[in-house]
């Protein structure tokens, strides 16, 4: 099936906290798009500085054409993007942080394959570091496709939030209040519950900013440390994994912890 059309069934979802000098960047990313989502939610969450500004200065640029959310309270990015879900209308949703970028092909390749896929609820794809501005606009005309496994994704997140789309009404949320690790537990819920998961094998997005950096929330290695270990838990409360693996996947992730602090700079 080969789609051919200029506005997609998609809403894109923005949580915005504090990215005045980013948000312009990723915005342009989205009104880039080979085809064009049928809406964008920009939700600012309480940021206090210029950010609701820029956010009104690009629905002017975009003449309405942006969504914006206010929070009530700072609520941190899960709260943020599931109050974007409730109010997206269309049958899919895709994510995008403030200060990341997308390819111009990646909504269509993207949206081709889950209506190719109906079975597929959520995909991903490959995402590239891009040190400064300059991103590739060639693409590989090969792009496998993965299929990933729930147990999988309890070793190792196969996904930055900012290449998900999935279907808008899936049974799951992002965990209200969590501020580390929440875009995984989200997966891993999805995909233990026995939904299909894909990623494509093809670079559609740019994080511009190092992953585990002196700045931002991926500095606190810790606090997603723990919350990481919070969340294989909470899968075992609810009784999708079992002791054995519950076991195995934390001393696991430990060891994970205790190479990323290595590596950090000045880490040993």
């Amino acid at each position: 099936m080969n789609i051919v059309q200029t506005v997609a069934p998609i809403s894109v979802i923005i949580p915005c906290y504090r990215c005045a000098s980013t948000i312009g960047r990723a915005v342009d990313s989205v009104f880039s798009q080979s085809i064009t989502p049928a809406e964008v939610v920009v939700i600012e969450d309480c940021s206090g500085d210029e950010t609701l500004a820029a956010l009104q200065e690009l629905e002017r640029i975009y003449q309405g054409r942006i969504t914006i959310v206010q929070m009530k309270a700072n609520c941190g990015v899960a709260s943020a993007r599931n109050a974007g879900w409730a109010i997206a209308t269309q049958p899919y949703i895709a994510f995008l942080d403030a200060d990341d970028s997308w390819h111009p092909e990646k909504l269509r390749i993207q949206y081709e394959y889950m209506s190719n896929n109906p079975d597929v609820v959520l995909c991903g794809h490959k995402c590239a570091w891009v040190i400064d501005e300059t991103t590739p606009t060639v693409l590989s005309k090969d792009r496998a496709v993965t299929r990933i496994s729930a147990h999988s994704l309890l070793f190792k997140n196969a996904f930055s939030t900012p290449t998900v789309m999935m279907k808008r009404n899936i049974p799951f949320r992002f965990a209200d209040g969590q501020r580390y690790v929440e875009d995984a537990f989200l997966w891993q819920q999805i995909a233990l519950f026995g939904l299909a998961v894909a990623r494509i094998e093809s670079d559609l997005a740019y994080i511009h900013k190092a992953p585990y950096g002196s700045a931002g929330l991926s500095a606190r290695l810790w606090k997603m440390e723990r919350a990481e270990l919070g969340n294989f838990v909470s899968h075992y409360r609810a009784g999708r994994i079992g002791s054995g693996l519950l076991l195995v996947v934390a001393v696991f992730s430990c060891a994970k912890h205790v190479r990323r602090i290595l590596m950090r700079p000045g880490g040993r």
